[in-house]
C-alpha cells in the first residue's frame, strides 16, 4: 500500500480497549475524534474483542463521554461469535459457556441453548468470575466431542492496573487440558473485519483498521485487506515497533494526534 492515504479512508474499524479508555480511565480525545469523523463523514463500527462487555455497554459508556451511538455501530467478538456459530454447530444447538454476560445474551439471542453438560460447543471468553469447576467442565465436554470456539485469542488486556489475562489465556489453559485447538472468531481473524465491513457497508479498498495492538488489531486488518492504523495510547509503545515484522499504514501518538493527521491529509 505505497500509495496509501488518509485522505482516502471512507470507513474506519475503530478499536475500544487501548484506543477510547483503558480500564475506567477514558483517553483523551474521544468526542473530538467523533465529531470529526461525523463531519467528514466518515462512516465507522466500534469493533472489540471483548466478548463479557455487551454492545449496550459500550454504548451507554460513551453517551457519558458525550459520544452518541447505537448498537449497531458496535461489534463485539460476541457478536461476532454468535454469527459464525451457526456455520458449526446448527441453529438452536446446545453450548456450554466460558465467558461474561456479553456472550450469554447474543447466543441466546441468536437461538442456542445454555447448557452445563452435554454440548454441541464449549465457547470461551473472557470470563471475570472464571473458576476451576468452568474449566474442568469445558474440559470434559470438549475431550467428549464438543467443538472448540474461542471468542478472540488476546492473551492480554489493558487495564489501568496494566496488563491482564485476557481471553487467550483461558482459551490456552484449555487447549492444554483437552489437546485440543479451538476456532477462534475474533481479531485477528478475518471473520471480525468481514462483519464488522457488513454492518456498515463499506467497501474494503477504502476502509482502515485503528487499534493499539499489531498482532490482532493491524495484522488482522492487513490480511483481511484494510489499512492498519495504530494508536500509541494502549498496548504497543514506539519503543516495540523497531524491527517489529508488522508495519502499520501509519503510527500516531493519540486520538488528537491522527485527527491533525487527517486534516491535513491530501
Amino acid at each position: 500500500m505505497s500509495a496509501w492515504s488518509l485522505a482516502h479512508v471512507r470507513a474506519l474499524v475503530i478499536d475500544v480497549d487501548g484506543v477510547l479508555w483503558h480500564g475506567k480511565q477514558n483517553l483523551p480525545g474521544v468526542p473530538a475524534f467523533f465529531d470529526f469523523l461525523r463531519a467528514r463523514d466518515i462512516a465507522f463500527i466500534i469493533a472489540t474483542n471483548n466478548s463479557a462487555r455487551p454492545a449496550s455497554e459500550i454504548v451507554e459508556r460513551l453517551a457519558r463521554m458525550n459520544v452518541a451511538v447505537n448498537d449497531a455501530q458496535v461489534l463485539t467478538s460476541a457478536e461476532a461469535t454468535a454469527r459464525y456459530l451457526p456455520r458449526l454447530v446448527s441453529k438452536g444447538a446446545r453450548v456450554l459457556l466460558v465467558g461474561g454476560q456479553g456472550i450469554a445474551d447474543e447466543l441466546t439471542r441468536a437461538g442456542f441453548q445454555l447448557v452445563e453438560r452435554d454440548a454441541d460447543a464449549v465457547v470461551v471468553g473472557i470470563d471475570w468470575q472464571l473458576t476451576y469447576d468452568k474449566l474442568k467442565r469445558a474440559t470434559v465436554e470438549i475431550r467428549r466431542g464438543a467443538k472448540f470456539i474461542g471468542t478472540n485469542g488476546d492473551k492480554t488486556f489493558p487495564t489501568e492496573e496494566g496488563l491482564v489475562p485476557g481471553a487467550g489465556s483461558l482459551i490456552a489453559a484449555i487447549q492444554t487440558a483437552t489437546d485440543v485447538a479451538p476456532t477462534i472468531i475474533g481479531k485477528p481473524e478475518r471473520a471480525m473485519y468481514d462483519i464488522a465491513l457488513e454492518k456498515i457497508g463499506a467497501a474494503r479498498a477504502t476502509a482502515a483498521m485503528l487499534g493499539d495492538r499489531l498482532d490482532t488489531d493491524i495484522q488482522g486488518a492487513q490480511r483481511a485487506g484494510l489499512a492498519g492504523i495504530l494508536v500509541l495510547t494502549g498496548v504497543v509503545k514506539r519503543e516495540h515497533l523497531a524491527g517489529a515484522s508488522i508495519v502499520p499504514e501509519l503510527v500516531v501518538e493519540n486520538l488528537d494526534a491522527l485527527r491533525a493527521a487527517w486534516t491535513g491529509a491530501q
